[in-house]
Parts: C-alpha cells; sequence; structure tokens
C-alpha cells in the first residue's frame, strides 16, 4: 500500500473516530484514565482494518498508527505516559463503579 493510501485511510480513522474507539473497548479493557499500549493499539488497527478487508504491510501499520494515535495526542483523547504507551482521556469510557469493572 502506497502513502497516499495511508493518508486516505488515516483521513477515513479520523472520520469514523467514534465508531474505532467503540470497537477498541469491545476488543480491550478500555476505560477512562486507563493505561493502553502501542502494541495494543497497533493489534485493534489492524483488526479493525482486516475487518474492512483492508491488509496492511507491518511498516504501512506502524506508519498509520503512529499517524493516527499523534492525532489522538493532539485531541487529547490519549495522554503521553511513556513510550510504550498512553493514559485514555475519554470521560464517554467512565465506570459507573470504581475499582474493577468486572466485579459485581
Amino acid at each position: 500500500m502506497s502513502k497516499p493510501n495511508i493518508q486516505n485511510l488515516f483521513n477515513d480513522l479520523k472520520n469514523e473516530n467514534q465508531i474505532f474507539l467503540s470497537y477498541l473497548k469491545a476488543k480491550f479493557p478500555l476505560f477512562h484514565n486507563s493505561n493502553f499500549f502501542t502494541k495494543d493499539f497497533q493489534y485493534g488497527l489492524k483488526s479493525f482494518l482486516e475487518k474492512k478487508s483492508i491488509h496492511l504491510t507491518e511498516n504501512n501499520l506502524i506508519i498509520l498508527s503512529d499517524q493516527f494515535s499523534t492525532y489522538y495526542e493532539t485531541q487529547g483523547i490519549f495522554v503521553r505516559t511513556s513510550l510504550q504507551g498512553w493514559k485514555l482521556n475519554y470521560p464517554e469510557f467512565v465506570t459507573a463503579k470504581p475499582g474493577d469493572p468486572f466485579s459485581f
């Protein structure tokens, strides 16, 4: 896949921001103020695109995920905590009960 196609995918992902975040939340234990790691983001992005029958090489996936995660950082959705990940700043994903979201 060429760079212009990567740019088109990036623009499409920006337009589907809510859908992609909801997809990640369904795939990972993702909630407001949770940690989220680079490899998880890449895996989630790859899976999301494959559901749309879009297959990227490893290098293009890394380029796209870097570009898209940087976009999330500029939007304030991701807050960089280390070279390997972020804290999710997305109040729409607040859990109703503090602590373990799977405890009842």
